[in-house]
């Protein structure tokens, strides 16, 4: 038996014997995203390009989860472990039968290139729903879980996830190919690499993506400070630039003048694999002296070693699921789990959940009511079935719906043989004979998300503002005016200002399939609402931070001074959830809830601490949480291990170190501020912790 099909044997001792069997054009055939098959080897053809951000993508029929950020709008870790699981049973099964068929297309194998673990620091930024969202640690404790759910608990993984995009990179995508994001050691150490040590120490992730821009001068995917970073946390699974990204070194940060120099600059510095075509000139490098045969062998060992931990090379079938598992009714009920998590109850002046005893009619009016597209999010999946907002709606309520479309998404007609405004007489007609109006508004990814490229179906990108289109501010005007209660459901990837005094407001992220579901359960009250924003609503673009501007100053709820809209952790239920007996005890904290409201609901108790330290954060940050579900006067004790850095600061040279011996700890059902405490009417309680 060959050495390398022993698989008694480490993967790194087998990887190493496998790639000494072949010649460097051999070698260098490995790295790329199409690698080609190497016959006399048993090394067959493989695609590592795969898509998995909220369930598995561009493949077909999948089970379709809420985007990343209405994921992380759960603050539920066993749901983040689930879905990532989920993703990756979906893609081993489908694997086993596009292997089958011969077919090595892209989206067809199991290396996943998630989690998306940038940190959404500017709300303008269309892949921003990518994420977990503006805190480090809450985007590390969803991550980790996501990993371990797609890579699984064998030693043969499951499918291998992957780490992006390090690090720095959150817009503007119009100028990422050529960026350079100048960023301080603190903030670098602070808040863009925590995530990343994170996954890549506690998690193990398989993979790490760099990222398109430039950090410091230094190309994301030839950077020695970024590279050094992944050798210090002790990363050895395999490195893999972003889509083309190599080819930006010659193109647009212009420090390579060709693309043999731009290969031969990332193989040296550690990028293994190149999802693009820079590395077809890797052999034209070596043949002229720029970068020798050990360098090549180096990263096809790694890329060699993952793929023998997911089985490749492996008599034994591993994870033999059948294709009937894609999409199962299972699968689907925890994506309506997710979905009835995610979303966030923004406002309620006493509206919802709606009686349906003392309503005959209603309304469903917007773009966004009978959209597929407002389910999905960007890199979505394709489900089986969608419920859309209108579908949800109509299913759950017995009396009549009257629904209308009532504009465009972003154009200023539907028709564009009638005039402009074509579809509000419509819309107005339906308001006024309704009992109560609700307003489905927001995007989708035709207008945000990726810039686009050969990998995006849609030319999207960054939001202008914070504002909807104005065809659709146009419509909740007129809707308002005609003085029937009216219910504003929004679908975005992030922070929006609706700019109109409704009597609710619900954001829905983009849901998933069940969303319309989920989205009718919430508003009949067959459950609470229970989802908690992941990131600071801001009231207008216009007091931000210049959007190149990668400095945390007044950016996200730990630096923000002021333009709030709706802060982080924010949210409301149809119950009420008091807080009390807060203390501490080894980086745990222990606090007694009581749902002193009238119905059962799901909390998200967090804890948050503040240090006086002169490297602290200026406001507080999240070092805890936990979701629980309380019965109507239930009470509990709720335990919640605390951030092992908690107690740490990050000075200007980038050192992570204790500097205080007193801290406040804040624990409740939102930020321990005074806009949250105003919006909850909760405040937070609080302890000294002396250390």
């Amino acid at each position: 038996m060959k050495k390398y099909l022993d698989e008694s044997l480490p993967a790194q001792e087998r990887a190493e014997a496998l790639v000494d069997e072949m010649t460097v054009e051999e070698m260098a055939s490995q790295l790329k995203y199409d690698s080609e098959a190497i016959e006399r080897l048993g090394v067959p053809a493989y695609n590592w390009w795969n898509e998995g951000l909220h369930g598995l993508s561009r493949s077909g029929i999948s089970t379709l989860f809420p985007q990343a950020i209405g994921l992380a709008a759960t603050f539920d870790r066993a749901l983040l472990r689930r879905a990532g699981e989920i993703t990756g049973i979906e893609a081993r099964a489908k694997y086993k039968w596009y292997k089958k068929a011969g077919d090595v297309d892209k989206f067809k194998g199991i290396t996943i290139w998630s989690p998306n673990i940038n940190i959404f620091r500017d709300p303008r930024w269309g892949r921003g729903q990518e994420t977990y969202g503006e805190d480090p640690y809450l985007t590390a404790e969803l991550g980790i879980q996501y990993v371990n759910g797609i890579q699984g608990e064998e030693d043969t993984l499951l499918a291998a996830a992957c780490a992006k995009h390090l690090a720095v990179h959150s817009g503007p995508e119009e100028t990422r190919h050529g960026f350079n994001a100048n960023v301080s050691e603190k903030d670098l150490n602070e808040t863009y690499l925590p995530a990343f040590e994170r996954l890549v120490k506690e998690a193990k992730v398989e993979g790490v993506m760099g990222a398109y821009n430039a950090v410091n001068g230094e190309p994301s995917c030839a950077s020695s400070y970024l590279m050094d970073k992944l050798k210090k946390w002790g990363f050895d699974g395999y490195f893999v630039s972003d889509c083309w990204a190599i080819r930006d070194f010659h193109e647009a940060h212009h420090i390579t003048n060709e693309p043999k120099e731009s290969a031969s600059l990332a193989i040296k510095a550690g990028c293994d694999v190149n999802c693009g075509c820079t590395y077809e000139h890797l052999l034209t490098a070596y043949n002229e002296g720029l970068i020798t045969k050990e360098e090549i062998r180096t990263a096809c060992v790694h890329a060699m070693r993952t793929r023998i931990r997911l089985g490749m090379f492996d008599k034994t079938e591993h994870f033999d699921y059948p294709y009937s598992i894609v999409a199962c009714k299972e699968h689907k009920a925890e994506s309506l789990r997710a979905a009835q998590e995610s979303v966030v109850l923004l406002k309620n002046k006493g509206i919802l959940p709606l009686d349906e005893k003392k309503l005959k009619t209603i309304a469903v009016i917007g773009p966004e009511a009978d959209s597929r597209l407002a389910l999905e999010g960007n890199y979505t999946p394709k489900a089986d079935r969608y419920i859309t907002l209108l579908e949800g709606i109509q299913d759950r309520f017995a009396g009549r719906v009257i629904f209308a479309e009532g504009c465009h998404l972003y154009q200023d007609r539907v028709s564009q043989i009638c005039l402009a405004g074509d579809r509000y007489s419509e819309a107005l007609a339906a308001a006024e004979n309704s009992d109560v109006v609700i307003t489905c508004v927001g995007l989708d990814s035709t207008i945000e998300g990726e810039q686009g490229d050969a990998g995006n179906e849609y030319s999207s990108g960054d939001k202008p503002d914070l504002m909807l289109p104005e065809s659709q501010r146009k419509l909740l005007e007129l809707l308002k005016s005609t003085g029937k209660p009216l219910i504003v459901i929004c679908t975005a990837g992030g922070s929006m200002n609706m700019l109109v005094d409704a009597d609710a407001v619900i954001h829905a992220w983009y849901p998933g399939s069940e969303g319309g579901k989920a989205v009718a359960q919430i508003l009949f009250g067959d459950i609470s609402p229970s989802g908690k924003l992941p990131v600071t609503f801001y009231e207008t673009a216009e007091k931000l931070p210049d959007f190149e501007d990668y400095s945390m100053n007044d950016r996200t709820y730990r630096y923000a001074q002021s333009n709030i809209l709706y802060p982080f952790g924010f949210g409301l239920t149809y119950s009420k959830v008091r807080c009390s007996n807060l203390r501490y005890d080894s980086f745990t904290a222990k606090v007694d809830i009581e749902n002193i409201g009238n119905m059962d609901t799901d909390e998200v108790v967090q804890v948050y601490i503040k240090d006086g330290c002169e490297f602290a954060v200026p406001n507080h940050k999240l070092c805890g949480f936990e979701r629980v579900h309380l019965a109507k006067g239930a009470k509990k004790t709720v335990t919640i291990s605390l951030d092992k850095n908690c107690f740490t600061a990050v000075d200007s040279s980038g050192e992570r170190k204790v500097f205080s011996s007193e801290f406040t700890l804040f624990a409740g059902v939102c930020q321990p501020d005074g806009k949250s405490a105003e919006l909850c009417g909760n405040s937070c309680i609080s302890i000294k912790v002396n250390i």
